[in-house]
């Protein structure tokens, strides 16, 4: 079979969109956290809302696992254990939710978590605090509930619209983690959390021989951007990287409440 005959019928703009959207993911995954979901937004323009949200999975998990290698020594392995169950209950809630809502209930509803994230995240770095080492003992009394509460959020917000990113990046900027932890943590992340996807997105009806025969061809441009990614994240200062994190944040919830 010829696959080209198998590649959805897109305009030259729309194409262009998905190409440029395939380049952010690389970059988001290994050096601008919380920018994945202005390729959301690029997908959503180009593609109709279910077909869009499979293909950039697809290219998440090659993003994902670039930027595994990339950081493969850099996690915070127990921060990552400890966030595992409140994800998988977030994974189920969201399949429920994206089943029962509608698209533009999905993004309003996303739009408006990121904002609040990153309002009361902004507030609580602000307040005066004692120096501590860093990791989650900088989340503050209530470590516990908030490690579930992030992860509920990242699980619902990444099964529905592939838009956990920003939502953990809040979570891991909140622990002030150094730039090389915080992208090697958030690359184990979702290199687990995007594969556990995909039988959710299966058992939807998302995928398709058209979508993968498009990723396919997008793969090359994911590499190119996470090659890209990983040469500016091992220069960018530590407030620079935290100021991106919430400025890339606020623009992905803008994106999901505009588009």
């Amino acid at each position: 079979m010829d696959l080209v005959s198998l590649l959805p019928a897109l305009s030259v703009a729309s194409w262009l969109l998905v190409v440029l959207g395939a380049l952010v993911v690389g970059l988001s995954k290994t050096a601008l956290p919380g920018g994945g979901t202005i390729a959301v937004g690029l997908f959503a323009l180009a593609l109709p809302a279910k077909e869009s949200t499979a293909a950039l999975l697809l290219l998440l998990i090659v993003g994902d696992w670039t930027a595994l290698y990339a950081y493969r020594r850099e996690p915070d392995v127990r921060t990552l254990l400890r966030l595992i169950p409140s994800v998988l209950v977030g994974l189920v809630v969201g399949t429920i939710f994206f089943w029962l809502a509608g698209g533009d209930v999905v993004r309003t509803t996303i739009g408006v978590i990121l904002l609040a994230l990153v309002a009361v995240t902004v507030i609580r770095r602000r307040r005066p605090a004692p120096e501590r080492p860093e990791g989650e003992e900088h989340v503050g009394a209530g470590v516990t509930a908030a490690r579930a509460g992030y992860g509920l959020l990242g699980g619902f917000t990444t099964m529905v619209a592939n838009a956990g990113g920003p939502v953990m990046s809040m979570y891991f900027y909140a622990m002030r983690m150094p730039v090389l932890t915080f992208l090697g943590t958030s690359a184990w992340f979702f290199a687990v959390v995007n594969i556990l996807k995909l039988p959710f997105s299966a058992s939807l009806g998302l995928l398709s021989s058209s979508t993968l025969v498009m990723d396919l061809m997008l793969v090359p441009v994911v590499l190119i951007g996470a090659f890209l990614g990983t040469r500016i994240a091992r220069r960018i200062p530590q407030k620079a990287f935290e100021s991106v994190v919430l400025v890339l944040t606020v623009v992905s919830a803008l994106a999901l409440l505009i588009l």
